[in-house]
């Protein structure tokens, strides 16, 4: 189960629709070894596309180097469909690297700032799919 504050679901949500119709993505960090997302790390879709998301490599190696100086993990790694249902592409399953992080996504299809808008999260293991509960605290 992933347990998350409504702040950063907001957030997530909110950089989701900014990005809009690109797909947008990120990475909430927390301590590492303890499962807890606390801190909420926008990235750039470098591939500035409706329909696929791509960390760019320079900013994900110094996010990476900023986690390990500050003993953190990546908790959550979060993108947007944004013409398709909040569940992994086989290009997501493809590039999901972090074994023990919550992949959430969030869907914006069909939706406008006071819309609706799918909020799932799944974890991914050698290929397998698992849609898993949110718990979303104060």
């Amino acid at each position: 189960m992933l347990k998350i504050s409504q702040t950063l679901v907001d957030q997530i949500v909110e950089h989701a629709r900014k990005d809009h119709p690109d797909e947008a993505c990120g990475v909430i960090a927390g301590p590492v070894g303890e499962g807890r997302p606390e801190r909420f790390i926008p990235m750039l879709n470098a591939a500035r596309s409706p329909t696929f998301y791509e960390f760019d490599s320079g900013d994900l190696l110094k996010l990476y180097r900023e986690m390990d100086d500050r003993d953190e993990e990546p908790v959550v790694i979060y993108h947007s469909h944004t013409a398709t249902e909040a569940y992994p592409s086989r290009t997501d399953v493809t590039y999901a690297n972090e074994p023990n992080a919550h992949y959430v996504l969030v869907s914006t299809a069909d939706t406008d700032d006071a819309g609706p808008f799918q909020f799932r999260s799944y974890r991914i293991v050698e290929g397998e799919i698992t849609e898993e509960e949110v718990e979303i605290t104060a």
